[in-house]
C-alpha cells in the first residue's frame, strides 16, 4: 500500500504544483532542471539570462504576468531567492490562493536589505520577525562563506504547503548585488516565471516556437506539468521494480502460510480425527483450516495498517523536508480496499493445500493411542 500510494501521491503532486505559472523561461538547457530549479527549488540553476530577454517576455502580449528570480546564496541550507513584489501581490499559487504573511508580518521593502521566510524555513531555524542573519555564498552551507550584508525578516508566510515553504525570499536586488558575485549578475536573473493570458490556446506554442524551435540562446519549459512528467517517465522502472518487489513480498508471505500450517498438520491428525469423530464433517473440517488461514492473513492485514501509516508519516515528512511537497498519509486510495482483499484471498487461497491434507485425515490409524 505504501509504494502504491507514495507512487501516486508524488506523481499527482509533483505534476500539480506549477507555483500558480504556465511555464519558466531560462537560460539554454534541460527543461526539467529549470522547472526544478525555478519551481521546486531544487538543482542549480542551468544559467542566467539577461534583464533584456525578461523585459522582453512580459512585453509579449500573450503574457498575463512574468516574475523574474535570482538564486545563489543560502541560510544554513535554505535557498535564498530574490524576486519582485509581483510573485506575492499578483501571483497564485494555486487557483484562488495568494501568499499572505502571518499576523505581524509585512511584505519585504524591494529597496531594503528585508526578508520574507517560508513557514518551513521558520520553524526549522526558528526564525521571527525583527531577527536577522548573515547569507551565505552558493546553494550548499558552508559556514566560511558567510556575506558580509545583514538582513531583517519582517515577515514569515503562512502556509501554503508548497516548495515555497522552504525557502528565504528576498528583493531581486539583494541576490544580483550580493557582495562576492560577478559585477554581471546585477543585470541578469536565473530564470524567469510565466502566466499566460486566459484564452490564449496558442500563446504557449507559440513562445515555444520562437525561443526553442528558432531561438538558441533560452529555453521555454511549458507546460510545467509536462516538464515534471518527463521526470516520473525517467524513473518508471524503478517504480515497477519496487512494485515487483511488493508482488513478491505478497508471494512470500503467503506461501509462508502455506508451509507453517501445511507442516502443522502431522502434529494435529489426532485433533482433527477426534473432531471427525465427534461427527464433523469433512467439508466443515477443510473449511476449518480455510478460515485460519484466511484469519491469519487478516490479522497481518491488520498490522500492515499500522505499519503503512507509521511508514507514510515518514515518507510524507522526508518528502516535505526535501521537496516542500506535502504528501496526505490519510488519504483515501482504492487500494486501501482491494490489496486488503487480495492477501485475505491469497491467505486463503494458501490454505486449499493444507486443508486438503486435513481433508484426508484417516480417522481409525489417528486415534491409535501413541507410546
Amino acid at each position: 500500500m505504501s509504494v502504491w500510494v507514495v507512487k501516486q501521491q508524488s506523481q499527482k503532486t509533483f505534476t500539480g504544483v506549477n507555483a500558480g505559472f504556465d511555464a519558466v523561461l531560462g537560460a539554454r538547457g534541460s527543461k526539467l532542471q529549470l522547472v526544478l530549479n525555478a519551481i521546486f527549488h531544487l538543482e542549480a540553476s542551468p544559467g542566467n539570462l539577461a534583464w533584456q530577454d525578461f523585459l522582453d517576455i512580459q512585453k509579449n502580449p500573450n503574457v498575463e504576468l512574468a516574475v523574474p528570480l535570482a538564486v545563489g546564496d543560502n541560510y544554513h541550507g535554505y535557498r535564498l531567492v530574490g524576486t519582485t513584489p509581483d510573485l506575492f501581490t499578483r501571483g497564485e499559487y494555486s487557483p484562488g490562493k495568494h501568499f499572505e504573511v502571518q499576523p505581524g508580518g509585512e511584505w519585504n521593502d524591494p529597496e531594503r536589505r528585508e526578508a520574507v521566510v517560508g513557514d518551513f524555513v521558520a520553524r526549522k531555524l526558528k526564525l521571527k520577525v525583527g531577527d536577522t542573519f548573515h547569507p551565505f555564498h552558493g546553494l550548499i552551507y558552508d559556514e566560511r562563506n558567510q556575506h558580509s550584508e545583514t538582513y531583517v525578516v519582517v515577515g514569515v508566510l503562512k502556509p501554503s504547503n508548497t516548495p515555497a515553504d522552504r525557502v528565504i525570499w528576498i528583493p531581486l536586488a539583494g541576490i544580483q548585488r550580493m557582495s562576492g558575485h560577478d559585477p554581471r549578475a546585477a543585470t541578469e536573473v536565473s530564470a524567469v516565471l510565466v502566466k499566460l493570458r486566459a484564452g490564449s490556446a496558442m500563446a504557449g506554442f507559440q513562445l515555444d516556437m520562437l525561443y526553442n524551435k528558432q531561438g538558441n540562446r533560452l529555453t521555454f519549459a511549458w507546460p510545467v506539468g509536462d516538464v515534471m512528467g518527463e521526470l516520473f517517465n525517467k524513473i518508471g522502472w524503478f517504480d515497477r521494480v519496487l512494485t515487483l518487489v511488493s508482488y513478491l513480498v505478497a508471494l512470500v508471505a503467503a506461501g509462508s502460510i502455506l508451509a507453517s500450517i501445511y507442516n502443522s498438520m502431522n502434529e494435529r491428525r489426532r485433533e482433527l480425527a477426534i473432531l471427525r469423530a465427534l461427527g464433523a464433517r469433512r467439508m466443515t473440517i477443510f473449511s476449518t483450516i480455510l478460515l485460519e488461514s484466511a484469519t491469519i492473513a487478516a490479522l497481518g492485514v491488520a498490522g500492515g495498517f499500522v505499519f503503512y501509516l507509521g511508514l507514510m508519516m515518514v515518507v510524507a515528512g522526508i518528502i516535505r523536508e526535501q521537496t516542500g511537497v506535502v504528501l496526505e498519509p490519510f488519504a483515501f486510495n482504492p487500494v486501501m480496499l482491494w490489496s486488503p482483499v487480495m492477501f485475505i484471498a491469497l491467505g486463503a487461497l494458501a490454505g486449499i493445500l493444507p486443508a486438503f491434507k486435513a481433508y484426508r485425515t484417516d480417522v481409525a490409524s489417528s486415534l491409535i493411542p501413541q507410546s
